[in-house]
């Protein structure tokens, strides 16, 4: 079995990329400003969400962790 390990600022990172992704896709489909604003707004931030999830990603694979290596962190 496989274990996530993140530190903080890493899990903040991934967080902040999947907010970023998140809210500017809600923009895109809200009526909430002028069309201009929330499509430049939006766009911005879909594509900031974009760029940044490969990192997200390669993060996330690289603190995988198997469980016996965890057991040896634990146990030293």
């Amino acid at each position: 079995m496989k274990h996530l390990v993140l530190n903080v600022p890493t899990f903040g990172f991934v967080v902040a990329t999947r907010a970023a992704l998140g809210v500017g896709i809600g923009l895109l489909i809200a009526d909430r400003l002028s069309p201009s604003r929330r499509r430049a707004t939006g766009v911005a931030l879909v594509m900031l969400g974009a760029a940044t999830t490969i990192p997200a990603a390669v993060a996330v694979v690289r603190s995988l962790v198997r469980e016996s290596d965890v057991e040896r962190q634990t146990a030293a």
